[in-house]
């Protein structure tokens, strides 16, 4: 599938800027990433194409995030023409007059709520927020802690991710969750991994600096808080992926519910728990929630061992919790596996994915 996602992504922009020339400025100078991203997104959008509540919310906030790259609503039709081409040339075998139709009626429809919720995000909200980098944390050779403020009230929910573009690379943006609640001096908290060949993670890990300004996209993503559940919660994180769950958590603690709650923070050895001081404070003021580290490569760690999707295991069963899952994919997977498994019903687990350059 790889090698026909590569060849389908090559052709698709080809054909887009074979046609429309003027749309090559909005894109990054690589393409890799940027091809990654469509697939996954029109990957999502098959995804639900049988629960359109998701869906529309899915394309609501894909349209609000388009407005940073400058996207207008004629652009869109220059983007289904190059995708119904593409999907054409490469469905050749099972292409029908009736498949065209379907295809051009869905694209009709998906671009109509992007356009949508655009316009309406245009009368109230900024294509992007600048912000000042006011503290940099080095906390690994590799993972900085970046707190932000932003120039206007950036509104988010726990959990929820933002793109982000630094001086260094216009036009690159990538995506890092937010890593608090929101604060009434509107700071943001961001868990930065520098990733090998990471463009935008390794100029906020090693050059971005007290003072400098960078620029932030919407707030996107679902993997916020069930604030109708009464139930416990338990929350898996895998390195980085311990931001929105720790956003989460705080959000928790300023609802005043006093839910039973469980952190199982994985890393490969313990230099890399990284934020394990402030959740232990966190612990010590909140008798409620109980963090548990857990080291995967340090067989001289003294205490718990093993991998996330395991340690799960080694408890009572979970299924009468709420479970909030985010790390790298293969860790997220197999936690989820093993958690419906172990009769977590599926409905009640919330996942999120780290990938390279810390996008969820």
């Amino acid at each position: 599938m790889e090698p026909l996602a590569d060849k389908a992504a090559a052709y698709f922009y080809g054909r887009l800027f074979a046609e429309s020339p003027h749309l090559r400025g909005m894109f990054p100078p690589a393409m890799d990433a940027q091809r990654d991203r469509l697939f996954r997104a029109l990957t999502r959008v098959v995804w639900s194409l049988d629960s359109p509540d998701s869906l529309a919310s899915f394309l609501g906030q894909l349209g609000r995030d388009h407005r940073k790259y400058g996207v207008l609503a004629e652009h869109y039709t220059a983007v289904g023409n190059a995708l119904l081409a593409t999907v054409k040339r490469f469905a050749a075998d099972v292409w029908t007059a009736e498949i065209e139709a379907a295809w051009v009626a869905a694209y009709s429809v998906a671009a109509e709520l992007m356009v949508k919720a655009a316009e309406a995000d245009a009368g109230v909200a900024p294509a992007w927020w600048l912000a000042e980098v006011i503290d940099h944390e080095l906390r690994t050779p590799d993972i900085a802690v970046i707190t932000l403020r932003p120039t206007q009230l950036l509104p988010y929910k726990p959990g929820q991710y933002v793109s982000v573009q630094t001086p260094r690379w216009p036009r690159v943006w990538r995506t890092f969750s937010i890593a608090n609640a929101p604060r009434a001096d509107n700071t943001v908290r961001l868990h930065v991994r520098s990733v090998s060949g990471g463009w935008v993670s390794t100029a906020l890990t090693s050059h971005t600096r007290v003072g400098d300004t960078i620029m932030l996209g919407p707030p996107m993503g679902t993997l916020t808080l069930c604030e109708r559940s009464a139930r416990d919660v338990l929350c898996v994180a895998g390195g980085t992926g311990l931001a929105p769950l720790k956003a989460i958590i705080e959000q928790v603690i300023s609802s005043g519910r006093r839910p039973n709650v469980h952190l199982l923070y994985g890393a490969r050895t313990a230099d890399e728990l990284y934020d394990l001081p402030d959740l232990i404070r966190m612990e010590s003021s909140y008798p409620w929630l109980r963090v548990l580290p857990v080291v995967s490569g340090q067989p001289s760690y003294d205490g718990m061992r093993g991998r996330l999707p395991e340690v799960t295991q080694r408890f009572r069963s979970w299924a009468e919790h709420d479970v909030y899952v985010c790390g790298p994919s293969a860790m997220v997977n197999e936690t989820v596996r093993r958690l419906q498994t172990d009769g977590v019903p599926l409905a009640r687990i919330h996942r999120d994915v780290v990938q390279s350059e810390g996008e969820p």
